[in-house]
């Protein structure tokens, strides 16, 4: 049900990285349908998905013929076990859960990153073939930089901008749900930082042609989470490193609320495990405050939340029908 909601805000799956693996076994086809409300106004939202052909969403029927459209307009910001690639993983996994954020805050955003990566894959695809022809066309790999420079250049200040005021959010975060215990940062880690894209890209060109790929720009940004000034990933606990992982949520979360000017949904899948009874209950309190807006919660233990004023719970038996009824 929360993957459901997640899809129709941001055009794909949380959990699955194709379209296709959310397609019920023996069926060849999905369709999702939400309805949207606040005080005012009620948007009924479709997807529709056939193997082999163009996904397609409509908001009260209308289609929406470039997905970038549909980003943003139902903010959504979801907390789940499988986050924790964002600390342990690579540096996509958490480029990704900056892009996403930036993406529901900034249509240009938006549109210069899809570019960006549609050039890139082009400019990959023209030094592999250079490699297995013989031939190096290096007035293709200057066009395909003169294009690339320029919006990896405004990406990267983007970011930039974006973490200098997420970082004060992020530490207010990790406070509340720590209760002081340790101080925390975001370092953004770019090849661009104090230097010119030009000279990266002219000075990696040989080692391109080499590696077959374009090995500097913007698609190598990384975020350094650091505890107490050393590395989350490298030197933190399992209950620190989960604690950080919620709290860079939650500032993502009131980053998207700032910029937007209303809150975005919460979406929250069995999250306790590893936090103590202190940490966990701190998240609660939160979750519960006025900070959020509607808030969707999984969570194995009904007990843990009976002292909070919640619109409704639903019990397995019932989300098991919900599904089939999908």
């Amino acid at each position: 049900m929360l993957d459901a909601v997640y899809f129709l805000c941001l055009t794909k799956s949380n959990l699955y990285s194709t379209d296709q693996q959310s397609i019920r076994f023996g069926a060849d086809f999905l369709r999702l349908e939400g309805n949207f409300k606040d005080k005012e106004l009620s948007q009924k939202v479709v997807c529709r998905f056939q193997s082999g052909k163009r996904k397609e969403f409509f908001v009260n029927e209308v289609p929406h013929t470039k997905l970038s459209e549909h980003i943003g307009m139902f903010p959504c910001m979801m907390i789940s076990p499988s986050d924790g690639d964002i600390i342990i993983g690579g540096s996509e996994d958490r480029r990704k859960v900056i892009d996403s954020t930036l993406s529901q805050t900034d249509s240009e955003y938006l549109e210069l990153l899809v570019l960006y990566n549609k050039l890139l894959a082009q400019r990959n695809a023209a030094l592999k073939q250079f490699a297995e022809s013989g031939r190096t066309d290096k007035n293709l790999l200057l066009s395909y930089d003169n294009r690339l420079i320029p919006i990896g250049e405004k990406i990267f200040i983007k970011r930039q901008n974006a973490l200098f005021e997420i970082q004060p959010l992020f530490e207010a975060c990790y406070e509340q749900i720590s209760l002081n215990r340790d101080a925390v940062s975001i370092q953004y880690l770019s090849q661009l930082e104090g230097k010119s894209f030009q000279e990266l890209m002219n000075n990696s060109i040989q080692k391109d042609l080499v590696l077959q790929r374009t090995d500097t720009g913007i698609h190598k940004d990384d975020i350094d989470l650091q505890i107490n000034n050393v590395s989350a990933k490298k030197f933190g606990s399992q209950g620190q490193q989960k604690s950080v992982l919620i709290a860079l949520k939650l500032a993502l979360f009131q980053y998207i609320k700032k910029q937007k000017g209303f809150a975005p949904i919460l979406l929250v899948d069995d999250i306790f495990d590893k936090l103590d009874k202190d940490r966990g209950n701190s998240l609660i309190e939160i979750l519960s405050s006025d900070l959020t807006g509607q808030v969707i919660i999984s969570h194995t233990k009904r007990e843990d939340f009976k002292d909070l004023k919640m619109v409704e719970t639903i019990a397995v038996e019932e989300i098991v029908g919900f599904s089939k009824a999908l």
